[in-house]
């Protein structure tokens, strides 16, 4: 079983208008994020038949440029 821990910031209407979440669940949901946008870039790449071949490692490098 899962305990809720989520903690809401509400507004003065007592609207929630954000959540707080513990760290690591923060730190993880940002990793999976990462991998989601990679999945991404893969199928977008994947559907296009005029895309440039490219090796993997540039294409890493490419990606990794991307996100600075």
């Amino acid at each position: 079983m899962t305990i809720s821990t989520e903690r809401f910031v509400v507004d003065a209407a007592g609207d929630r208008v954000a959540v707080l979440i513990d760290m690591a669940e923060y730190l993880k949901l940002l990793e999976e994020l990462e991998e989601l946008e990679s999945i991404r870039a893969y199928d977008a790449a994947k559907s296009d038949s005029q895309a440039e071949v490219i090796p993997f490692e540039q294409a890493a490098r490419e990606i990794e440029r991307s996100r600075e």
